[in-house]
């Protein structure tokens, strides 16, 4: 559960802002929207190597320009 603590005389508009930012620091949208459907070991793997390749060949690309 996400709690926002305000001090006197803040606005709703600030609260939310607030809120929000927890929200995404806290990773619940995300792990909402991985556990919509259901996703295979395999695929689960395949995905984790292919992000690991991009960061590799962006890495090696900003390395040699």
């Amino acid at each position: 559960m996400l709690i926002v603590e305000l001090k006197e005389g803040d606005s709703i508009d600030k609260a939310l802002k607030k809120l929000k930012r927890k929200f995404e620091k806290t990773g619940v949208a995300k792990q909402v929207k991985a556990r919509q459907f259901y996703v295979k070991p395999s695929e689960k793997e395949r995905e984790k190597k292919a992000k690991s390749l991009y960061k590799q060949q962006r890495i090696t690309k900003s390395l040699n320009a």
